[in-house]
């Protein structure tokens, strides 16, 4: 019988990580033990007496079934065949237990945050993106989320609503825009869907934090936590300076290194502020997950509060008026 699941990482002590990473790997260890910034998982550096360095994962219980997680593993291994420079995990399987946690553990890649800085730095961008996506159309993921407005941010709206998260003097306002640019990205989707737009497993969350310059200039992408279904364009837009619309010289220079390695349904270009609202929505869902985390409400004093369903209120009406 496994292990019950803890509903927090208050359990997770040093000796614990440290003894997991051991025994699913067969690294001996230094003991030192690295917290790194991660929100909704844990995530460490720990170190072998060689000095080989490597990054421990712990996945928040309840987020992913093991099938989910599965899911990532295989896209990363996808990845790994194409000879695209991901994370690859240690270990017999990619995800070991302990404690009731579930782990993995990579080496750890270093490098700097790729800044795009030049028309080139755009294209090399774009290629890496593309090349991931050719990955990606190799299989499925049927575990994983669907990048979907109608089933995908539709219940995180109503998830918010039922289960009053919302602060109840923001709730007209909040459920009156939701509705609103539900709607309109509902109608962005269904004018994209007779294109054929490019659909399959993607990143999920390519920001430029996730890209990394290795020394030798080599471009890696990281974190496939939030890997996903969905439309290419879904990993292209968040590397964009501003909106679609004073963007499109730089998606123009990313899909121009994209489509060396991967089609790109050109309409479905037009999903971007679609995209943009379904992220508002879906990262207020994400930290209403971890709300009754105390490292979160340390690191995020008056999430929840009024003032900022004010403010998250009125930055999605700012978001409606891109909408078409």
């Amino acid at each position: 019988m496994s292990e019950p699941a803890p509903d927090s990482f208050e359990s997770l002590d040093p000796d614990t990580i440290l003894n997991a990473v051991e025994h699913h790997t067969g690294l001996f260890l230094d003991g030192s033990l690295t917290p790194f910034n991660s929100y909704i998982n844990r995530v460490y550096g720990v170190t072998d007496e060689e000095g080989n360095r490597y990054v421990v994962k712990f996945y928040r219980n309840y987020r992913w079934s093991d099938e989910a997680l599965a899911d990532e593993h295989i896209f990363l291994n996808d990845c790994t065949n194409f000879e695209i420079p991901v994370p690859i995990t240690l270990g017999e399987s990619p995800v070991g237990r302990s404690g009731g946690f579930r782990f993995s553990v990579f080496p750890r890649i270093s490098g700097r945050t790729f800044d795009i800085e030049s028309d080139e730095d755009w294209i090399r961008s774009g290629a890496l993106i593309g090349r991931v996506h050719a990955a990606g159309r190799l299989k499925k993921a049927p575990h994983r989320t669907l990048c979907d407005p109608e089933h995908t941010t539709g219940q995180y709206i109503n998830r918010l609503i039922a289960e009053k998260i919302v602060h109840p003097d923001c709730l007209s306002e909040f459920s009156a825009v939701c509705t609103e640019s539900l709607e309109r990205a509902k109608r962005a989707y269904r004018a994209c869907a007779g294109s054929g737009a490019d659909w399959g497993r993607i990143h999920g969350d390519c920001h430029r934090g996730n890209i990394l310059r290795k020394s030798d200039g080599t471009l890696t992408i990281l974190d496939f936590d939030d890997m996903m279904t969905g439309p290419a364009i879904q990993d292209l837009w968040l590397l964009l300076p501003g909106h679609l619309e004073d963007s499109r010289r730089e998606l123009n220079l990313m899909l121009e290194g994209y489509e060396e390695f991967c089609s790109f349904d050109r309409p479905s270009a037009e999903l971007v502020e679609s995209l943009r609202f379904m992220r508002q929505i879906y990262f207020l869902n994400w930290c209403a997950l971890q709300r009754n985390d105390p490292l979160f409400a340390e690191r995020n004093p008056g999430w929840g509060e009024k003032a900022f369903w004010i403010r998250e209120t009125g930055d999605l009406e700012t978001q409606l008026d891109f909408l078409a």
